[in-house]
């Protein structure tokens, strides 16, 4: 039954079908650069800077990649190729999209990837995954062009005081998306933990005596937190 699922899950179709929403996709993100870029030369912002930025968020892109990556090859042995790349491709969140896919299973009454895992259970999976990130899609859509707005209210015309807002927000933020990693312990601690050392060095010692790695510091600092929770896995 697992040989007849994986056939139908990569056909030609569903990758078609797939390359072609991925390819949007691509289509914005080009558009979303060159936006930038024209809002650059507006504010004054030189070019080259803009290139430092986008040369550092394409190296920093690098840590979750392979992250993704690697859930996108164990998705891919259950509900097909097409369907994991198109979802991680449009979402990119690999553990909402293999939670949702093992809830969509377990709906159906079957464990995800099990021997009793058919057709109906694979459907259910997508639908699940599709319906999931329906949500923040619409949100986005409907109300991102307010958020400037609002941003701007709760500052009240304060640059310094929005700056410390916006970064206690960001830090807030990871810190939540972490807390569940720091509470599990064992591999998950162990990235935390060295990936924060690595960037306090990085940012204090190593940035000093070479500026060029200024760019790559987050990126190197998530690698080396991934490579100590491979460690720790390997030896427990």
């Amino acid at each position: 039954m697992a040989e007849e699922i994986l056939r139908i899950a990569n056909e030609f179709g569903v990758w078609v079908i797939a390359a072609i929403l991925v390819s949007l996709v691509a289509v914005q993100s080009i558009m979303y650069v060159k936006l930038a870029y024209a809002a650059a030369d507006k504010i004054g912002m030189s070019q080259a800077t803009c290139k430092t930025a986008f040369r550092t968020g394409l190296i920093t892109a690098i840590g979750p990649v392979i992250a993704i990556f690697i859930i996108m090859v164990g998705m891919m042995s259950v509900i097909g190729g097409p369907m994991s790349w198109m979802r991680l491709s449009i979402i990119g969140a690999a553990p909402t999209e293999l939670t949702a896919a093992r809830v969509g299973a377990e709906a159906y009454g079957v464990g995800f990837g099990s021997p009793e895992y058919d057709m109906m259970a694979l459907a259910t999976s997508w639908w699940t995954m599709a319906i999931n990130g329906v949500g923040w899609l619409l949100l986005v859509g409907l109300f991102s062009h307010k958020l400037e707005t609002l941003r701007d209210v709760i500052g009240g015309g304060n640059a310094k005081w929005l700056a410390m807002l916006s970064g206690a927000a960001m830090l807030g933020v990871f810190g939540y998306l972490n807390s569940g990693d720091v509470v599990a312990g064992g591999a998950r601690l162990v990235a935390v933990i060295v990936g924060g050392i690595s960037m306090v060095l990085m940012v204090t010692v190593v940035i000093k005596k070479v500026p060029a790695l200024k760019e790559y510091s987050l990126g190197i600092a998530m690698l080396i937190g991934m490579f100590g929770a491979v460690i720790v896995s390997l030896m427990s």
